[in-house]
Parts: structure tokens; sequence; C-alpha cells
């Protein structure tokens, strides 16, 4: 035989045993993604679960805090004080799990920052009970579930001692099962692995993201089931075409407020670093007494906004004074929360916003455009969602099919496109980074002053949550 027929074929630049490599490895990822995604909806969908029955608890000890007519309104000051101050404790022991997680992920992703310990699922899971749900704060599930997922991730790689490589490529894969058990939204959790972590499409991931999305969520949906986030909700008419250049008008101020929003969850968490004198437990039990206060004269003006996002979906209008309070302090509250350091994202808390923000445009609407087919009001809150996220996050088609698998509703398919397209445009123009990027350039700044100040001291770097 010839040294040339001793050559193994080649397709592509590769040989066939490359190829057959390939794919050996890729069948153990996916083995190994398809029992990390079960293992991560188990837990998903276990922290959803509790989550709830910890938000009717909540609900119920503010109703009861109000038949109590002398010191009720302490009951629930004192609750989430207590609960947001454990949930900051939390933090301080294992830094990872404070804030969202999601810039974690995407440091992560890039080999900026190594992959999670195991710690963070635990410290995830009752810090995220404790700030989401005891103390009501203005910060959303899909955080904690997220990072969990990510963490169960990077861990089954660890334990299967894969390369480095693979183990960021578990982290990130399976940080999309957690967005998918979060809202139950498994096509939008595709579209956030690639739109939002790696801002590019590879097959691979893509297929092992297919695989860990879809056993995750069938193993949530046993505890959760398997239903819209938004029930009950009324048939959305398509807008005529007509009604373009309203919603190009509703996007634009979506997008501009999207860019406040970002440049004020910045602000706060400037500031509260910067009132170093007070420890963080206790800034965080301030923080939380004041949302107690909040949660006693209205529980909508609270926690993550599902209920609130659920009623205006649901078609029950709220008056426009009370409508602009609600967005007045909510659009306060979500950053101030955030910025107790404690287990909280906040994807739920946009989508709430931007569903009051649609419901407010739509009112105006209606009242100032004459002779209107229809009213506009149900749809520009469904529109105001994706839109509202996709000037935050800068994720347009993450956050268009996120609502849509949410809602069950395509009618309003292509104002959500027009208005966030607008949005888009407006944050760029205006220059805001995309709030996971600014978050995670942040966090590593902080990682590396960190890092600095142990190294003066002669001390280990133990590192931080930024």
């Amino acid at each position: 035989m010839s040294d040339a027929e001793k050559v193994p074929p080649h397709i592509d630049g590769h040989s066939v045993d490359d190829h057959m490599l390939v794919g050996r490895t890729l069948w153990a990822i996916l083995i190994i993604a398809a029992v990390a995604g079960a293992v991560a909806g188990l837990v998903g969908g276990a922290f959803r679960w509790a989550l709830e029955r910890t938000d009717r608890w909540r609900t119920d000890m503010v109703e009861w805090a109000h038949t109590q007519h002398l010191w009720g309104w302490l009951v629930p000051v004192v609750v989430s004080a207590a609960a947001a101050a454990a949930a900051a404790a939390i933090a301080r022991w294992q830094p990872l799990s404070a804030g969202s997680g999601i810039q974690h992920v995407e440091a992560v992703d890039r080999d900026e920052a190594d992959p999670p310990p195991l710690s963070v699922v635990p410290a995830r899971f009752v810090g995220g009970l404790l700030s989401v749900g005891a103390s009501g704060m203005v910060l959303g599930r899909e955080g904690p579930t997220v990072h969990m997922a990510a963490t169960i991730g990077a861990a089954a790689g660890r334990l299967a001692r894969l390369p480095r490589d693979e183990i960021r490529l578990l982290q990130t894969v399976l940080s999309g099962t957690g967005l998918a058990v979060a809202f139950n939204a498994p096509i939008g959790a595709v579209f956030f692995i690639f739109e939002e972590v790696t801002k590019k499409f590879r097959l691979r991931e893509a297929i092992v993201t297919m695989v860990a999305v879809a056993i995750g969520v069938g193993v949530s949906r046993l505890l959760i089931g398997d239903e819209p986030d938004f029930l009950h909700l009324g048939p959305v008419e398509s807008p005529p075409l007509t009604t373009v250049p309203i919603f190009v008008v509703f996007g634009l101020v979506v997008g501009l407020l999207g860019v406040v929003y970002n440049r004020l969850i910045l602000l706060t968490l400037d500031l509260f670093d910067a009132i170093d004198k007070l420890p963080a437990v206790l800034k965080a039990a301030i923080i939380g007494a004041v949302i107690g206060g909040v949660l006693f004269g209205d529980p909508r003006m609270a926690g993550g906004g599902d209920v609130l996002a659920q009623t205006i979906l649901a078609g029950q209008h709220i008056a426009l004074p009370a409508a602009f309070l609600y967005v007045a302090v909510r659009f306060a509250a979500g950053p101030i929360s955030y910025s107790a350091g404690t287990s909280g994202g906040i994807f739920a808390p946009i989508l709430a916003l931007g569903a009051l923000m649609g419901m407010i445009g739509g009112q105006i609407t209606d009242a100032v455009v004459p002779g209107l087919p229809q009213d506009l009001t149900s749809a520009m809150a469904i529109v105001g969602m994706s839109a509202l996220f996709a000037s935050i996050v800068r994720a347009p088609f993450t956050g268009l099919v996120l609502v849509i698998e949410m809602t069950a509703i395509t009618s309003v398919t292509i104002p959500m496109l027009i208005s966030g397209a607008m949005a888009v445009v407006v944050a760029s123009g205006l220059r805001s980074p995309p709030i996971y990027d600014a978050l995670r350039v942040r966090m590593l700044r902080h990682h590396a002053a960190e890092a600095e100040a142990e190294a003066d001291r002669g001390g280990p770097d133990r590192g931080g949550a930024g």
C-alpha cells in the first residue's frame, strides 16, 4: 500500500477520524446535558413551586396585617427587613449568589471567570426564596433559576472530568434550561442562549441546548404544570396596519425609558457601594423595610410583578393616575431592590413594568387619537413587555418569543417587531450598553479590585460577586 493510500480521506479539511471523534464527543455531551437538564428542571421546578407558595404566604401575611389596625403595618416591614437581611447574609457567605447571576454566566462563557461552584445552588435557592418571595423585593425568579441551572451544568462537566471548554459549554447551555423553566418558555430560552449569552450561533451548541432545554422543561412541568405564565387572557385582535405609526412612537418612548432604567440600576449599585460604613446586611435590611412598607400600601407595587402583569393582560384596566403611580414606584423600587445585593433577577420586573407602560400608552392613545377601530390597550401591554425588554437587555427576539410563549398570543407579533426595533434604535443611539454587559464589566472590575486588595494584604484571593 502506498503512502497516499494510508492517508485517511478528508472532509472539509478534517479527516474522517476527526469527524467520528466529534460525533462520539457530541453524543457524550448530549447524554451529560440531558442528565444535567433533568436535574436543573427538578431544582428549578421545585424553586418555582416553593416560590409560588412563599408569594401566597406573603400575600396572606399582608392581608392579615391589615386587620391589626394599630400595629399591623409593622408586620410586613419587619418580615421584609428580616428576609432581606438573611438573603444578604447568604450572599456574604457565597458572593456569587448575589444579584442576577446572568452576568456571571456570560463571563464564564467568555472565559473571563471560573465556572460557579456547586455551593451556588443552595445559596441561590434559599436566598431567592427569601429575597424574591418572603421579602417581596422587586426582583425576578429567573436570575436565580438561570444561575442554579448553569451551576448544575458546570458541576456535571466537572464530575465527568471534561475539558474546561466543555464545562463552559455545559454551563452556558444549562443556563438556557434555567430560563426555560423559570418562564415555561423553551423556545425563548434557546434564543436567549444565542442572542444574549454567546451572541453567536453554533450548530453543536444549538443541538446540546435543545436537548437540555427539552428535558429540563419536561421535568419541571411534572411539578408546576404545562400552562402559560399568564392565564385567562381574552382574545387580542391584531391591530390594523394604520396603527403602525402609533407603535413606532410607543417603541421610541419605551426605548428611552429603558435607557433611563438601565442607568438607574447602575447608579443605585454605585450609590449603595459608596455607603461603605454600613454593613451589607444592614443595608439590605433597610431596603427590605422600605419594600415592606410598600407591600402594606399595595402588594402589587412590590414583588416580581406577575400578579400585576396578569391583572393588566386579563383586561382589568387601572385608572391612569394609579397606573402612573405604579410605574413610578416600581421604576425606582426595582433598581433599589437589586442594589441590596441579594439573589434576584430583573427580567420579571421588566416585563411587569413594560405591561404597565403599555396599558398607559393604550389609554392615552384611545383618548388622543380619534376614530381608532379598536382598543389598543391590551395589545400595547403585550408590546410594552417585549419592547422594554429589547431596550434594556438588547435581545429583541428573545423578548418577543418569551412574551409570546408566556401569553400564548401571536396576534400582535408585527407591532412587537416594530416597537422592539424602535426601542433598540433609541437605546443604541444613546449608547446605552445592554444591562448584562454593563453588569458583567462591573462584576469583573469588582473582582479585580478585590484580588488586588487581597494581594496587598498578603491574603488569599477569594473573589466576589461584584
